[in-house]
């Protein structure tokens, strides 16, 4: 899709702004899976109060998508309208308060985890096993290996359409199986997790369990997003898949994985379309199969590639 240049408009309303904003932008590389077509418009501001200005100059008619990591996300082909916002450096603090981690939204799970471990403190582990960053495991209640982030949440902030901040207390951020009852308008800016007392080296054995367990189990060496359904109450999504005959399934390039099949990869060439289609295939196959309608875990944005 051709999208019309919105950048020039927005620089000269905004002159104050102190991020980058980059037309017709790329997102296929921001992405584990590395498929899908250009941004209309991608801002990374460089602090919560560019992003608050920002916000609070856009129109209301434009669209705005949020992105990470990009470890559990589907661009599709012809691109996402509007803006798209990837938090950067400036959102990637950590900092211990005591049996507490404040991280920004953009830091990796994984280093919450590893900041954690260092200052003794336990419970946090298993944002080891989460391939993505701080907002994505907020918005998504990313969890892994026995807990979640309403386990560990103490409070988030965030930016309102409007460009406010907004504070909010785990109660208030209305997790449930892999979702945030927060509004999609929120851009989540950084977050508190709680933890207790522990012994850095026990962590440590604790965390490269993990990190074996993922490695034996998990195509993480692939151009994968994650797990790509949820599981449904009582029973695990892998299991259905497998049962339905999808295992090693593909489509194009797009291939349901045979080390764990509800992973989908991209084994080279894929489309953002294949990986897509390959998904619906298997939520078809397994509805036909067991009766159960699989729910997508990972996140798809943008347009189809007009034909």
């Amino acid at each position: 899709m051709s999208f019309p240049d919105l950048v020039s408009e927005l620089k000269a309303s905004m002159p104050d702004l102190c991020g980058r904003l980059l037309a017709k932008q790329p997102l296929a590389e921001l992405t584990w899976f590395r498929v899908g077509g250009p941004a209309q418009v991608l801002f990374m501001p460089e602090h919560e109060a560019d992003l608050c200005y920002f916000l609070s100059k856009l129109p209301i008619k434009i669209a705005v998508a949020a992105i990470g990591l990009g470890s559990n996300l589907i661009v599709r082909d012809g691109g996402v309208p509007g803006v798209v916002i990837r938090l950067g450096r400036g959102f990637n603090a950590i900092a211990i308060e005591g049996l507490h981690v404040r991280a920004g939204a953009a830091v990796p799970d994984v280093k919450v985890a590893r900041a954690a471990q260092e200052a003794g403190i336990a419970g946090l582990s298993f944002l080891r096993g989460i391939p993505g960053g701080v907002g994505g495991a907020l918005r998504m209640n990313g969890g892994a290996y026995g807990r979640e982030t309403k386990d560990a949440l103490v409070q988030a902030r965030a930016v309102d359409r409007q460009g406010d901040v907004r504070t909010l207390c785990n109660a208030e951020m209305g997790f449930s199986y892999r979702h945030c009852g927060v509004s999609d308008d929120y851009i989540f800016t950084q977050a508190v997790f709680a933890g207790e007392r522990g012994d850095p080296a026990t962590i440590a054995a604790e965390m490269d369990k993990i990190t074996e367990s993922r490695e034996a189990t998990q195509p993480i060496k692939s151009r994968t997003g994650g797990s790509t359904f949820k599981n449904p109450p009582g029973q695990k999504a892998w299991q259905l898949i497998d049962a339905a005959g999808c295992r090693g399934l593909r489509v194009g390039d797009a291939q349901v994985s045979e080390m764990h099949c509800n992973f989908l990869i991209n084994l080279g060439g894929a489309t953002a379309a294949d990986i897509e289609a390959l998904g619906e295939t298997v939520r078809q196959r397994v509805k036909d199969s067991s009766g159960v309608e699989l729910e997508w875990e990972i996140r798809r944005i943008g347009v189809p590639m007009a034909p």
